[in-house]
């Protein structure tokens, strides 16, 4: 069995831009884990189309959390893990975020990580969120050098965790992606799992349809048949 480790700012990261993708490792038999760093505490939409300000409460968060096991189950994937500590639109590249991606790489021993890229880019400002930006860079360090060397994070290695080299990483809103996955044939549970998300979109028709539109256009800029749908990533493999 091949083991992938999704590793995402906020709910919902990985279903606007990687979900497809998810659903076809799922469909062929893959473990799929979530780790979220932040509960997506910052506001969402209520009925209406209204901005919701629930963060002080948690509330926004609870049901964020929620909507994000509902969209993974959508895509077959069961273990959705969240980090406690990191408030949304607050998070930063330092050694207490970087460790809980350590311990979770150690433990669930991934083929390869998905994450965020940690490279700014223009062409959509939404793939350049500073959480996504801090979250990107912290896996990167995370899967290199820090997962596979023996010595850091001693404390880790004391409880049992050996070190564990990932032999594949992959970036969702790098500025140059590498590499494109069909997910054509997969699209219904793609939408199905972007629109768990319902405190994220005011306007669902118009949310799909802008996604339908960006995963044709990646189709295209790849070469495949139009009225197919893709989604790219910066594919990195990393030497022994």
């Amino acid at each position: 069995m091949k083991r992938a480790l999704v590793v995402m700012a906020h709910p919902d990261d990985a279903d606007f831009w990687a979900s497809g993708t998810i659903a076809l490792w799922a469909r062929e038999g893959w473990a799929v884990t979530y780790l979220i760093v932040t509960g997506g505490d910052a506001g969402g939409f209520e009925a209406g189309g209204e901005r919701g300000a629930l963060g002080a409460s948690g509330e926004m968060a609870q049901r964020r959390r929620e909507e994000q096991r509902q969209a993974a189950a959508i895509l077959g994937v069961e273990d959705v893990r969240f980090l406690d500590g990191f408030l949304d639109g607050q998070v930063a590249v330092t050694r207490g975020l970087i460790r809980p991606i350590v311990q979770t790489i150690r433990r669930v021993r991934p083929d390869l990580v998905l994450s965020q890229s940690p490279s700014r880019t223009w062409r959509d400002i939404r793939l350049s969120h500073p959480d996504h930006l801090a979250v990107g860079e912290a896996t990167a360090q995370a899967v290199y050098p820090f997962a596979r060397n023996p010595f850091a994070f001693p404390e880790l290695a004391a409880a049992g965790l050996e070190a564990f080299a990932v032999r594949e990483l992959w970036l969702q809103g790098d500025p140059e992606p590498n590499h494109a996955v069909d997910v054509t044939k997969v699209w219904a549970e793609r939408e199905s799992a972007l629109m768990a998300h319902r405190s994220q979109h005011p306007d669902p028709v118009a949310a799909a349809a802008r996604a339908c539109r960006e995963a044709e256009a990646v189709a295209a800029k790849f070469g495949l048949p139009a009225g197919h749908r893709a989604e790219d990533f910066k594919r990195v493999l990393i030497p022994e």
